[in-house]
């Protein structure tokens, strides 16, 4: 299911893009930019519809998934 962006409150949105930038796993390339670059990036993301906050309630999970990976795959 997506939740558009603007329904949650600062702080909830904050808290969701920053769980989502701090994962393990995330690859930045050779210099990983500061933490609140990478805040402001994703948000500049949802802003613009290049990317989607996701919840999938099978697993009771948010993330937050890029236009092309909604296009591939099957969210309510």
């Amino acid at each position: 299911m997506i939740i558009p962006f603007e329904k949650l409150s600062k702080e909830a949105l904050l808290g969701v893009i920053e769980e989502f930038v701090t994962r393990d796993g995330t690859d930045y390339g050779l210099l990983e930019p500061e933490l609140e670059q990478k805040i402001e990036r994703v948000l500049r993301q949802l802003e613009k519809g290049d990317a989607f906050i996701v919840y999938d309630e099978a697993t009771m999970t948010t993330n937050i998934v890029l236009k092309d990976e909604i296009a591939k795959a099957k969210y309510d």
